[in-house]
């Protein structure tokens, strides 16, 4: 049975205009002139002094656009940042935001859009449907291919009075327009390249691959990510095979135009998967090994990938029959179990290609702190109740012992 029969329930979340193409970043004025005057851009400092980054600017300005320009934001995006940004925004009396950057930029470009329209801090938010309303409009520009942010309803924040880093869940943070242009990820260093897109390969892989709930009528209204569904499915199958063909040559020659095209598009049909069908397990371990390592989020789900994939096989053969066709190593004829061992083989592969660490431990996790990322792990439930495996105590242990030691044949045996 394909996968697609599995659900008879579709849902598409998504901006109101998604543009790609090399050179697209040009048509951002077209967008903007209808929604106001003033725009505040959101990035960081290292692409505020880029020779793209300029001529963005100036060519808002030529549309007769006044441009404040917020470069405050820090990798992990800790709340000091949006703070910092939402005080820009509001001095400009702005009438829009635009992202520009890495997930960390586009997030922190959401958070300043919430601000902006409700007050409050981004406490006041987090969860699921708690955002009253639309937030002020939104343009989202990514110049890494990974996090999916400019189509997703989410946006995470490191909080000074949490361990974790927490998140706001809400259909009123899709951005109204997602402009993706290749162009500007050539400048994106090789380790950035390796864990933006593992990250964007993970999130394909989970979508596919993630529980398919009950489909009542009320699913899209009381679930931000309703889990795996027939419209998801479609995203996430052809982000598989892009970015599984085009990752490891991106990160071995980033002037590689052909495989830098193929990878952002990956990662866009990646976003707007998962946006609506959620993640899980590997991103409910990452939240506490990143919170323990200060790691790469992307670095973190890809060490995790392969020992979730292999833990949830026996629940999940078919889609991971599925997986290992659109990797290209599936073979005709063969049992759906070889098969399926065929996609986890290909992503442990791919992983180490790119110099993803093997295991946690290799990832900085000590043996001490095996047990407090298995008690934080269970407590992402959004991520948890996605699973196509139950997860419990005893059987989150297994998941985080078995990627620590590197012991992959314990999660089946």
């Amino acid at each position: 049975m394909k996968s697609e029969q599995l659900s008879s329930v579709g849902v598409m979340r998504a901006p109101r205009h998604v543009v790609f193409g090399a050179g697209q970043r040009r048509s951002l004025p077209g967008f903007t002139l209808p929604m106001g005057q003033n725009i505040v851009i959101v990035t960081d400092t290292r692409l505020e002094s880029e020779r793209d980054f300029g001529e963005i600017v100036d060519g808002l300005k030529a549309q007769g656009h006044s441009v404040s320009v917020f470069a405050g934001v820090e990798p992990e995006l800790p709340d000091r940042s949006v703070a910092a940004g939402a005080s820009v925004a509001s001095r400009a009396s702005a009438d829009m935001i635009v992202g520009i950057g890495g997930g960390s930029c586009i997030d922190a470009a959401k958070f300043i859009a919430l601000l902006a329209a409700h007050g409050g801090r981004p406490s006041d938010y987090y969860g699921e449907f708690k955002v009253p309303g639309p937030v002020m409009p939104l343009v989202a520009i990514p110049t890494t291919a990974g996090t999916g942010s400019e189509v997703t309803p989410v946006a995470v924040i490191s909080d000074a009075d949490r361990t974790l880093k927490v998140g706001v869940a809400s259909p009123y943070l899709i951005p109204q327009v997602a402009i993706c242009d290749p162009e500007l990820t050539y400048s994106c260093p090789p380790g950035l390249t390796a864990v933006s897109g593992a990250d964007a390969l993970t999130h394909a892989i989970e979508a596919f691959t993630t529980r398919t709930h009950s489909p009542s009528p009320s699913i899209a209204h009381e679930n931000v990510f309703i889990g795996k569904n027939i419209l998801s499915d479609q995203f996430a199958l052809q982000a598989i095979t892009r970015i599984g063909r085009s990752l490891e040559a991106a990160v071995a020659d980033g002037t590689d135009t052909s495989a830098r095209s193929d990878l952002m598009y990956g990662s866009l049909l990646a976003g707007l998967a998962f946006g609506v069908a959620g993640t899980s397990a590997a991103h409910a371990v990452q939240y506490p090994v990143g919170a323990l390592t200060h790691t790469a989020h992307g670095a973190g789900v890809a060490v995790m990938l392969p020992y979730v994939m292999e833990f949830n096989r026996r629940h999940c053969t078919q889609e991971l029959v599925e997986v290992a066709d659109a990797l290209g190593v599936a073979t005709s004829g063969a049992e759906p179990a070889s098969n399926a061992l065929a996609a986890i083989d290909r992503v442990r592969n791919l992983c180490a290609a790119i110099g993803i660490p093997p295991t946690l431990e290799a990832l900085g996790l000590t043996p001490d702190q095996v047990g407090w990322t298995v008690e934080n792990a269970l407590g992402a439930q959004r991520l948890v109740k996605n699973n196509p495996r139950p997860l419990d105590q005893e059987s989150m242990q297994l998941l985080v012992e078995a990627a620590f030691s590197g012991y992959i044949g314990s999660l089946n045996s």
